[in-house]
């Protein structure tokens, strides 16, 4: 790619990415640190400079960093989010170079090679990027050399350029620890009298192969240009968008439909080779006008089969206005989720997937946010023994047990007459007089006693089913501590 014209590469260090980025959201005066928990103990994760001014360090324990320094501000420390953070600096910095990688967890490697000229030059890009950088409020270092290996030298060990072929000149002074090695081959190479990047040039290279083996060589050689080292860019994420743009307007549904399953095909295609499914669509109509109007759809389950989806959009690009014709056609599913191959099968059940689009093509007209499905919970207390549960981002389940009958309608107990443990012969409810016909209990249930519950503050309840003589089949329960009776549900 860049035949005949040295390789150039930029190493930017953040030395402070998290405490950094910390502040940028909620500034804070004096010493500040972030705090995370190793081993049952709060340390020090990232400070700023005024709390390393205050002789405090990276891995310190945090009560003895508030013992030296009272006036330190911690929050805790969100590694996620500096990982996700170092990523949209991979992206903004892009604006440099196509070529832009992670080098681990607080630094970027940007090879400029053939693109440093745009910008006026190695030093004014260098320029450019401490300044964006430093008004952001971010700490960062640049090294800038022929290759990977000097470049973060230069930017960890002293910041600098070195001029194109003269890489070991500028290293030459450096730790050997610049090199990129482990602390156990530093130390050990300190004691044999090599400090810098220049004694570990000068020396005999057998020995050393012999004793630190061929990792030791392998980072000098790279550093110094004898052995390629790549920059490997990190893929931006897939786009699943296709757009069709049409020779001649169309404003009829079934043309518009036409073009819309030509796109899903196309869109369905790209999403099976990446094992996901779409769970949600939009279409995207612009009109001679240039105005443009958009029919959005949501997926029950992820969805990747062009049959399935098309009669979904039917109900939605009906009721786009046409105007004086349609000359452009794009469909982007907006959110995918995983859906890796499966086996297919002659004896497949194919229920699933019908219920799963019933709820799709309802969720067209209410929103899917408003059909639900029960789902069973680990309770006995019978208002806990289920849950509910959006249908389209919870899957049914079978582990629904029923040791004793169970009312199909269950409400808050509403307290009747009677008195003694055994149902009243007669009672009156809801403005109705019942007599009691036949009873079947009780079945004792106790309270959680873990869970807070004003409902469950009468203790033990005796149930009971209750079929009067009037046809109402009902649930009733007595509280033993409390005595009393209550209504809580009624059978089918």
């Amino acid at each position: 790619m860049f035949d005949g014209m040295p390789r150039r590469v930029v190493s930017l260090w953040f030395p402070r990415l998290a405490s950094d980025r910390a502040l940028r959201l909620r500034p804070v005066d004096g010493p500040f640190a972030l705090t995370f928990k190793h081993s049952n103990a709060n340390r020090l994760y990232c400070l700023n400079r005024d709390a390393e001014q205050s002789g405090l360090h990276r891995g310190m324990s945090y009560a003895d960093a508030r013992a030296f320094c009272p006036g330190l501000h911690s929050r805790p420390a969100t590694p996620d989010g500096d990982r996700r953070f170092l990523h949209i600096l991979r992206r903004w910095a892009t604006r440099y170079c196509p070529w832009v990688g992670l080098e681990g967890s607080d630094g970027l490697v940007l090879n400029i090679t053939g693109s440093a000229h745009l910008l006026g030059g190695e030093d004014a890009l260098l320029a450019d990027l401490r300044d964006r950088l430093t008004r952001a409020g971010f700490t960062v270092q640049a090294g800038l050399a022929d290759t990977r290996g000097a470049a973060w030298a230069l930017a960890r060990h002293g910041e600098g350029v070195a001029p194109t072929g003269e890489a070991l000149t500028a290293l030459a002074k450096l730790p050997v620890a610049a090199l990129r090695l482990d602390d156990d081959t530093s130390v050990a190479l300190q004691r044999l009298g090599i400090r810098s990047i220049g004694d570990l040039a000068a020396a005999r290279r057998a020995p050393l192969a012999r004793r630190f083996g061929p990792g030791l060589l392998m980072r000098l050689d790279q550093a110094l240009g004898a052995q390629p080292e790549d920059i490997s860019p990190l893929p931006d994420p897939p786009h699943y968008g296709v757009r069709m743009t049409l020779p001649e307007p169309i404003g009829l549904l079934a043309d518009v439909m036409a073009g819309t399953r030509r796109l899903l095909d196309q869109l369905c295609a790209k999403m099976k080779t990446h094992e996901v499914g779409a769970r949600q669509l939009c279409v995207t109509l612009r009109r001679l006008d240039q105005d443009h109007q958009q029919v959005e759809l949501r997926l029950a389950r992820p969805l990747r089969d062009p049959h399935r989806i098309l009669p979904l959009f039917e109900r939605g690009l009906a009721e786009v206005e046409a105007g004086f014709g349609i000359d452009q056609l794009r469909l982007e599913a907006t959110q995918v989720d995983p859906l890796p191959a499966q086996q297919i099968s002659h004896v497949a059940d194919r229920g699933k997937d019908q219920l799963d689009d019933l709820v799709s093509r309802l969720g067209t007209r209410i929103g899917l946010d408003n059909i639900h499905r029960f789902l069973p919970a680990d309770s006995h207390i019978p208002e806990r023994s289920f849950i509910i549960a959006p249908a389209a981002y919870s899957d049914p389940e079978r582990g629904w047990s029923r040791p004793r009958p169970r009312p199909l309608c269950l409400f808050p107990p509403e307290p009747i007459a009677g008195t003694g443990p055994q149902p009243p012969a007669r009672f009156r409810w809801r403005r109705m007089s019942l007599t009691t016909g036949r009873v079947t209990g009780p079945e004792r249930i106790a309270p959680e006693w873990w869970l807070e519950d004003d409902n469950w503050r009468s203790g033990l309840r005796d149930y009971w089913r209750v079929e009067t003589t009037q046809g109402r089949r009902l649930w009733l329960f007595f509280t033993p501590q409390n005595p009393g009776w209550f209504v809580q549900g009624e059978f089918a």
